[in-house]
């Protein structure tokens, strides 16, 4: 019972339980449902940073890449094709290297978004089994 109240009072103190919902039989379900919602937003939220952020690396790899390629033709146009071959091809790393980054971040906040609402819900499921 010890447990049972202090769960109660931490849950209570992050805004989980309001009194009202003490004396209910499906009290842990609610908590898990709430959770398990909280899990969700949270994934949701990360994703869709984890989007922005790759579509904001990937338009400036491309802002990038075009510039190089404005000032590789400035460089043909003057009988520099050495130059010009360089500087596509550093503006083509560039823009991969731009796109692969923004890749990896989003990824890595899907996991993240993913990982946070795994926990939310396997403790949402043991809150739920002790109530």
């Amino acid at each position: 019972m010890k447990k049972l109240v202090t769960i109660l009072v931490v849950l209570g103190t992050l805004g989980f339980v309001s009194t009202a919902w003490a004396g209910n039989d499906d009290l842990g379900q609610r908590i898990e449902d709430r959770l398990d919602r909280r899990g969700d937003r949270i994934e949701d939220h990360l994703d869709r940073r984890g989007d922005f952020i790759d579509e904001r690396l990937d338009n400036r790899g491309d802002r990038i890449e075009h510039r190089m390629d404005l000032k590789a033709d400035k460089a043909r146009e003057k009988g520099r094709d050495g130059l010009a071959n360089r500087l596509e091809r550093k503006g083509d790393r560039i823009d991969r290297r731009s796109d692969l980054k923004g890749d990896r971040i989003d990824r890595r906040l899907d996991r993240k978004g993913k990982r946070v609402d795994r926990r939310l819900d396997r403790k949402g499921r043991r809150i739920n089994r002790r109530l």
